[in-house]
Parts: structure tokens; C-alpha cells; sequence
């Protein structure tokens, strides 16, 4: 392992890859996926931002996750790769901050967000009647604002404890960002108190709405079992499995990293879960979620085509 000066408040990050011909290979996937994340996540806002016919919660909920799709991705990878291909693993003091507060900033109102993407989906199968008063403009706003401002708090909360945490140890992060659980092993004091906490604020903000999203898309495919028309069963069905393949592709690498005790992780497979979480679920959100949808594909045809006219 590398020496590194003690009286720095510096860390080190140990990355994903080691620089050799398979790491090299391996960054310039995630380059690739990067690209078409950014690329993907940015065309859904942008789509979403100028079709009036988007302008529905469901889709004000879609643009919100492309753009914390985006701010993720902005968080962890960059760095990385600068790491990588300069040669360097250090990151400063602040930085380490700003990317663990951003870091789980995103990773708690995504997981709010997908909670009430659910619950959009439930009212409109379930209750379409009830659906202009259940998700209003008001009460979409309400919970956008509600899922920025939750995480944020909780965000602030644990960043703030994990700065304070006296490193006497190597500063050396088995990681490739700054990752709170990740750090908790180089303090020079006794941490259980703050892992009750990461415990706690995972079962609030990741373990009860992935139960709460279970529930939703079980109710949701118990009404569309019983839909008469097998076009629009079909459709639904389609719909919520894919939905829930996203969202299990998220939720499940966070719960299991985060809710096992220290003495059952290992830096490796952490450092591969997270890859999961991300950098893979923001590039597929926007196809599974938004490009395989007519409505969305619609106005892509629309867009292109006032483009190609324009022309």
C-alpha cells in the first residue's frame, strides 16, 4: 500500500481497477455507460421539459429521477476516472465531503422518489377515478420537495458525523468514493453508535419504501390480473415488471450493503454492489422507465421531427 503523510487531512482512494489491461478495459466501459447515462437522463429532461403532453406527475416524477440519475453519476464517476488515468488516488478533506453528502443525498431521495413513482402507478390502475385529486400538481410538487429536502437532512447528518470521526489510522478509502461505511474502519474509536444509526436510516429511507413499492406493484398486479381487455393487461403487466426490475436493481445492492454488520462485508464485493447503484441503474432508468414508453417515444418522433423540418 502506498505511504502516506499522516499529518495530512487528506484521503486516499483505492479506485475500482487496478491500472492494468483488464482495468483499462473495464474504465472504458464505464466511460461508455457514463456517456450513455448522461446522454439518456439529459434527453429525458429535456423531452419531458418541452412536450406539453409530458407534463403529467408521472413524468414531472420521471424528469426528477433522470436529473438525481444525473447528479449521481456526476458524484462518483468523474473522480474516478481522473484517478485512474492520472495516476493519482488522493482527494481532499472537502472534497471527501461534498462527495459523501451528494452521495447520500441522492441515494435517499431516489429512494423516496421511486416510493412515490409506486405510489402514481397504484392510484392510477387501482383508484383512476381518484387519480386527478391523489396526485395533483400540488401534491407531485410536495412530494419532489419532500424527497430533496429529506435526504438532504439525512445526507447532512451522517457527512457532518463522518467528518468528525478522528482518523488515526491509514487514510487509504478501499473504495472509489468516499463512502461513509467505508471510512468507519480507518477511525481510531468505537463507531457502533453511528452504525445503529446507518442501520436506522437505511430502514427508513431504502428498507420501508422498497416494502411500500412491493406492496403497491403487488396491488397493482393483482387489479391488472383482473382486467378484462388483454391489450391493457398486458400493457400493465409489461409495465410493473420492468418497473420493478429497476427498482430492484437499486434497492437491493443499498439494503444488503448497508444493512449487514461490519464483520460480514468485504471492500471487493461493496466496491462491486455499489457499481450496481451507481453507475448500471442510471443508465437503465431511462430505458426501462421512459424509452420503452409510447408516449415517450411519441414525442422523441415529434422533437426530431420539428428538427428535421426546421431544417
Amino acid at each position: 500500500m502506498e505511504k502516506w503523510n499522516q499529518t495530512s487531512n487528506d484521503f486516499i482512494l483505492l479506485g475500482l481497477f487496478l491500472p492494468n489491461q483488464t482495468g483499462w478495459l473495464l474504465l472504458l466501459l464505464i466511460i461508455l455507460i457514463f456517456f450513455l447515462a448522461s446522454v439518456g437522463n439529459s434527453a429525458m429532461i429535456y423531452l419531458i421539459c418541452l412536450d406539453p403532453r409530458l407534463h403529467t406527475p408521472m413524468y414531472f416524477l420521471l424528469s426528477q429521477l433522470s436529473l438525481m440519475d444525473l447528479m449521481y453519476l456526476s458524484t462518483t464517476v468523474p473522480k474516478m476516472v481522473f484517478n485512474f488515468l492520472s495516476g493519482q488516488k488522493g482527494i481532499s478533506y472537502l472534497g471527501c465531503g461534498v462527495q459523501s453528502f451528494f452521495f447520500l443525498t441522492m441515494a435517499c431521495s431516489e429512494g423516496l422518489l421511486l416510493a412515490s413513482m409506486a405510489y402514481d402507478r397504484y392510484v392510477a390502475i387501482c383508484h383512476p377515478l381518484y387519480y386527478c385529486i391523489c396526485m395533483s400538481k400540488r401534491m407531485c410538487m410536495k412530494m419532489i420537495m419532500g424527497s430533496w429536502i429529506l435526504g438532504s437532512l439525512n445526507s447532512l447528518a451522517h457527512t457532518v458525523y463522518a467528518l468528525h470521526i478522528p482518523y488515526c489510522q491509514s487514510r487509504a478509502i478501499d473504495h472509489f468514493f468516499c463512502d461513509v461505511p467505508a471510512m468507519l474502519p480507518l477511525a481510531c474509536m468505537d463507531t457502533w453508535v453511528y452504525e445503529y444509526m446507518v442501520f436506522v436510516s437505511t430502514s427508513l429511507f431504502l428498507l420501508l419504501p422498497f416494502l411500500g413499492i412491493t406492496a403497491s406493484y403487488g396491488r397493482v398486479l393483482f387489479a391488472v390480473y383482473h382486467m378484462r381487455s388483454k391489450d391493457g393487461r398486458k400493457k400493465a403487466f409489461t409495465t410493473c415488471s420492468t418497473h420493478l426490475t429497476v427498482v430492484t436493481f437499486y434497492y437491493a445492492p443499498f439494503v444488503y450493503t448497508y444493512l449487514r454488520p461490519r464483520n460480514l462485508r468485504s471492500p471487493a464485493e461493496d466496491k462491486i454492489l455499489a457499481v450496481f447503484y451507481t453507475i448500471l441503474t442510471p443508465m437503465l432508468n431511462p430505458i426501462i422507465y421512459s424509452l420503452r414508453n409510447k408516449e415517450v417515444l411519441g414525442a422523441m418522433t415529434r422533437m426530431f421531427g420539428k428538427f428535421s423540418f426546421t431544417k
